[in-house]
């Protein structure tokens, strides 16, 4: 064999043996999947049919910042749920594209994945994606048709693309955008405030914010008013401070209800004045409070517990005791100790990561 001819089947050999090997070698699948953390949380209620994807979190990251969703192209989503505010608005009522205030103040977004029992201050959205088209369509609001938020997408290649990398098509449509907004939403994890570093032994309270701590999580005993606690835990408890329900919280007498709230929902009495029991989390930096807003500070809310409950048919049956025994009679430093610990459920770490900006 002249040298040529053996360098060729050397060359042939070396191609063969390189193939075979790379053919037996197994090839490891990419994981795609997305990790959410949330050390001090229970496990989360992520829905089977849109698990969180690294490519469908992106899509919707910015899908929540895009502004051609409003009919004008000027609002998102995050122009009502800003991050500086844990995803609240800290207007009363959010103005939208016509300059018209929405009806009730916008709630904030975060730990939506330990939701349990719809959403909106009324529960009408069932899921989270239900939620997350709704004010895309409200007149208050964005005021877009969903037909016209797909066109305007499928006229940007960049989406295209990443509509095709999440769903495996390059078709948009309303229900893949309400996938990829309620992917992004369930990753806007609360869980890193000074509660929960003293949780885990990384931080210690004042000795206000301590005792504010112990006034919320203890029993209200009427008997014994000045040494019992104002039970704030009984409504917003667990490791989300609050209870997945829908409540009548004192706010107005039956004659002066002007929103129904959950009533108007179920169709049933039973519920009239009733609304979700939100998140204490973060509530220093949400305000206005309740579901109109009519409260700019937390003092007022503490105030509104302490002396301002209002009697009706529909009033929390443990709200309504405590009216009927005279109330919680919190003196000054109970109230300054009370807020205390609640500014300690600020979480700053949310609303300054990247993780959670605009993308663009």
């Amino acid at each position: 064999m002249n040298t040529p001819t053996f360098l060729k089947f050397f060359v042939v050999l070396v191609f063969v043996f390189s193939c075979s090997k790379d053919d037996t070698t197994p090839i490891k699948p990419i994981d795609n999947s997305y990790k959410l953390e949330h050390e001090g949380l229970p496990n989360p209620n992520i829905a089977a049919d849109n698990k969180l994807t690294k490519e469908g979190v992106a899509l919707g990251r910015r899908l929540f910042y895009e502004i051609q969703l409003s009919k004008d192209n000027s609002m998102s989503c995050a122009t009502c749920h800003v991050q500086e505010n844990a995803f609240a608005d800290t207007n009363r009522f959010s103005i939208g594209v016509e300059g018209l205030p929405g009806k009730r103040q916008a709630m904030a977004i975060f730990n939506m994945a330990w939701n349990k029992n719809e959403f909106f201050w009324d529960g009408r959205a069932h899921l989270l994606r239900d939620q997350a088209l709704m004010p895309i369509q409200d007149p208050l609001e964005m005021n877009e048709t969903l037909e016209n938020v797909i066109a305007k997408l499928e006229a940007i290649p960049d989406y295209v693309t990443r509509f095709e990398k999440v769903f495996g098509s390059t078709v948009i449509t309303e229900k893949r955008i309400s996938l990829a907004l309620e992917q992004f939403m369930n990753t806007i994890v609360s869980n890193n405030s000074k509660y929960d570093k003293v949780q885990r032994s990384e931080a210690s309270y004042t000795a206000s914010e301590a005792r504010g701590k112990e006034l919320f999580f203890k029993q209200f005993d009427p008997s014994n008013p000045s040494n019992s606690g104002a039970n704030c835990a009984h409504c917003h408890g667990g490791a989300n401070f609050e209870n997945n329900d829908y409540m009548n919280n004192g706010l107005d007498i039956e004659t002066d209800m002007e929103d129904e709230g959950r009533a108007e929902v179920v169709n049933n009495p039973l519920y009239k004045g009733a609304f979700k029991v939100p998140s204490l989390r973060n509530i220093a930096i949400t305000p206005p409070y309740m579901h109109d807003g009519r409260f700019n500070t937390l003092e007022e809310v503490v105030d509104h517990y302490n002396n301002g409950i209002k009697i009706s048919p529909t009033l929390n049956s443990t709200l309504a005791s405590v009216q009927n025994n005279g109330g919680f009679q919190l003196s000054a430093q109970d109230k300054i100790d009370l807020v205390a610990f609640l500014k300690t459920l600020t979480d700053y770490e949310l609303i300054n990561s990247t993780e959670f900006s605009s993308p663009f």
